[in-house]
């Protein structure tokens, strides 16, 4: 079981780098409107949300595997806990996030988006706030 821990929480911390990094590539790509720097952060863009959703595939899969195993088979108490409920309400809305990052890609990439880089500042801050509330879910584990 150490090791299912192990490669979840490392595909986690992968996970979290393209969801840092992919908004701040978003900042400068509002800031510049140049055509090849367009097509430049268009392709930096593509390849890490091809990264992004190869470790977002590994963490559900270590991460449903490993609730398995500490659920002892999906047991009901474990869902009946606070924090586990909203430690996974926060996981879903980082999927949202991740979804989200995509669509902007697709815009830029269509030339339809309009949010300023000041915008993708506040964005890129959004993941950082989730991540602080689940890391202290799981560690202290309130509201047993």
């Amino acid at each position: 079981m150490l090791w299912l821990k192990t490669f979840h929480i490392f595909f986690v911390i992968s996970w979290f780098a393209c969801l840092f990094y992919l908004p701040r590539l978003f900042v400068n790509h509002a800031t510049n409107k140049e055509t090849v720097q367009h097509a430049f952060l268009l392709g930096m863009e593509h390849r890490l949300i091809k990264m992004m959703d190869f470790t977002l595939g590994f963490v559900l899969i270590t991460g449903i595997w490993f609730l398995y195993v500490m659920s002892n088979g999906f047991e009901k108490f474990y869902f009946q806990q606070f924090w586990f409920l909203i430690k996974i309400a926060l996981v879903v809305s980082l999927i949202v996030y991740h979804l989200w990052c995509k669509n902007i890609h697709k815009k830029f990439k269509a030339g339809t988006e309009n949010h300023s880089h000041k915008w993708f500042r506040v964005f890129n801050e959004m993941p950082v706030f989730i991540l602080i509330t689940v890391l202290y879910m799981v560690i202290a584990k309130p509201f047993l």
